[in-house]
């Protein structure tokens, strides 16, 4: 983006987004390393992710959420239109930690639509915006910021804040979906207290990719507040 050769666009990149940039690398090198380890880590009772899925949905009465397998990996999620548990092949075929954690995890977000969980009905709200924001905020900006309108920088920031706010109402979220998975997995003895351990990790390592993620959108909205202030 041609702001960034700009002595202060240069600045605010090296304060701001540099730093949130380099978090992310991080928090995806941890996700990767944490789940490959426990990957690896087969569950002493044996469940396969599906199996677990499966049985906590059917505890909950969501008999009409279905539990399907998709393709790619750590691609594991929870489709509120379709009401579909998906879990990549590793996941629904597998039993191990990783696998356990995880498919509960997914299994948590599909608990919160059916309970009506107030933050995930926020972020389902705020999807449509969302995705638009991420996807024309920064350019609508920069065109402003080129041919100098106020006007277009202004609906840029404005609609890229959506996207900002996905990101924050994610969060929590994702947060008590872990909480959720853990609790189950230990309260309905599909893996055993020591076990538990694993599984805590993986899903912590999976949290903090999306605290990633919403420092580096904060950082881009910092950055563009800033040079609009300035223009």
């Amino acid at each position: 983006m041609f702001f960034f050769y700009t002595t202060e666009g240069m600045i605010l990149f090296f304060v701001l987004v540099l730093p949130a940039f380099l978090f992310v690398l991080y928090a995806q090198s941890k996700v990767k390393s944490t789940y490959n380890k426990f990957s690896k880590v087969k569950s002493r009772r044996g469940y396969r992710g599906a199996e677990v899925a499966r049985e906590l949905l059917n505890k909950a009465g969501l008999s009409d959420v279905s539990v399907e397998q998709t393709g790619g990996q750590l691609s594991d999620h929870y489709d509120p239109i379709k009401k579909a548990v998906r879990l990549s092949s590793d996941i629904y075929n597998g039993s191990s930690i990783a696998a356990l954690g995880i498919a509960a995890h997914e299994t948590g977000h599909a608990l919160q639509h059916a309970h009506g969980y107030f933050p995930l009905n926020i972020r389902n709200m705020v999807f449509p915006a969302a995705n638009l924001g991420s996807r024309a905020g920064v350019p609508l900006f920069i065109i402003g910021f080129i041919f100098n309108t106020g006007f277009l920088m202004d609906i840029g920031i404005a609609i890229f804040f959506f996207a900002v706010l996905f990101q924050i109402i994610t969060l929590p979220v994702e947060f008590n979906a872990s909480s959720r998975a853990v609790a189950v997995l230990e309260s309905g003895g599909y893996l055993e207290r020591e076990e538990l351990g694993g599984a805590k990790k993986v899903l912590r390592a999976a949290a903090m990719t999306y605290v990633a993620a919403t420092a580096m959108a904060l950082a881009h909205l910092i950055r563009l507040l800033i040079l609009r202030g300035r223009d």
